[in-house]
């Protein structure tokens, strides 16, 4: 917070080890019972395609409060009578404490366990969550990973659907349980993700620009380390869940991230494919939205990224980065709900994918 003028609240985000500018932002505000606000932003827009996300039961839930709050770089909100805390941010949160509320529900049980991935350069725990046929030889392995960039939080919620999936009553959890065994990585900067940094343009570089040579983060040194010996040639599938750009044409849809390796490249047309017909919640998505490679952005062909690394995994059919817009997709509503039903899609889509492996 910079200064507060009458009803008027001038702010920013922490750009604190940023290169360059970024959007994200997270606060509070107490004891403003019955009052009119306007919060000011002096650092550029910072807004979703559905303005700020909103909480009036301390982070228990979340949702839209509309773009029409929006008004140039701020934006108003008439704090309820008899509230004593609301909470304002970007979009909706994902931190620790929501997969403690997920590892609370299902611990105990053989198809899932909690492992110490890594300790974090400020001693936190990274955890690493195994799922589903953990009891016997997996006739396959996927690993999956999220917030390489810390604030990509819509994204630990598709994870989060994903994993439910697996674990679920119904067919899919079924066949996942007996076949496939999960690794999952949700917080690849758990510092940064509590701390609330940014984390994309991290200063020297960030968590999924560290894999080409030594790394400078525990977790992606651990990553490096675990995932080829726990593959033993059997990890077919590897993806990296991200968030894209805050807003915009292309940002406000899901998609795939081409890959230089031809072969690879082919696999993800045809889980492409697989994914647009499992799609059936209220998230669309379509090949046609997917960057191939060369094109846009996507142009790094050393294996920096954590996706071109994995792409190299002896085994390997799928290695691929899935970017899942922060509020908007496919002109759908992006919320907790919808996100975790899209989990659950993509996980349809992976089975289907390992089913018809030639």
């Amino acid at each position: 917070m910079q200064r507060i003028e009458g009803q008027r609240v001038f702010v920013h985000q922490d750009l604190r080890d940023t290169e360059g500018w970024w959007f994200y932002w997270c606060f509070g505000v107490r004891n403003a019972a019955g009052r009119r606000l306007m919060f000011q932003f002096t650092n550029k827009d910072v807004f979703t395609a559905r303005g700020p996300a909103l909480s009036l039961d301390g982070g228990k839930s979340w949702q839209w409060l509309g773009r029409q709050a929006v008004q140039g770089t701020g934006f108003q909100y008439c704090v309820p009578a008899n509230t004593d805390e609301v909470r304002f941010c970007l979009a909706m949160p994902y931190l620790e404490a929501n997969l403690a509320e997920f590892v609370a529900r299902h611990r105990g049980r053989r198809e899932f366990s909690v492992r110490e991935h890594c300790r974090t350069r400020r001693g936190r725990l990274t955890e690493r969550l195994h799922l589903g046929q953990l009891t016997a030889e997996p006739a396959h392995r996927v690993l999956l990973t999220c917030r390489h960039h810390a604030c990509e939080m819509m994204a630990s919620w598709v994870l989060e659907g994903l994993m439910e999936a697996v674990l679920g009553a119904g067919e899919d959890g079924q066949w996942f349980r007996h076949h496939v065994e999960i690794a999952a990585v949700p917080f690849m900067d758990k510092d940064g993700v509590e701390e609330g940094d940014q984390g994309k343009n991290r200063r020297p570089h960030d968590h999924n620009r560290d894999y080409l040579g030594q790394p400078i983060y525990p977790s992606v040194a651990a990553l490096k380390a675990f995932a080829p010996q726990w593959s033993q040639g059997k990890c077919r599938v590897v993806l990296d869940l991200h968030c894209p750009y805050i807003r915009g044409t292309r940002d406000e849809n899901i998609f795939l991230v081409g890959q230089p390796d031809a072969k690879v490249n082919a696999q993800i047309e045809r889980f492409s494919a697989l994914l647009a017909e499992a799609c059936t919640g209220p998230l669309p998505y379509h090949p046609k939205w997917n960057i191939p490679f060369g094109t846009g952005w996507n142009t790094e062909k050393e294996p920096r990224m954590f996706s071109r690394w994995a792409a190299t995994l002896p085994g390997i059919a799928l290695a691929a980065t899935l970017e899942f817009p922060y509020a908007t997709a496919g002109g759908k509503e992006v919320n907790v709900a919808t996100a975790r039903r899209f989990g659950q899609d993509l996980a349809h889509a992976i089975r289907r994918f390992l089913e018809t492996l030639a």
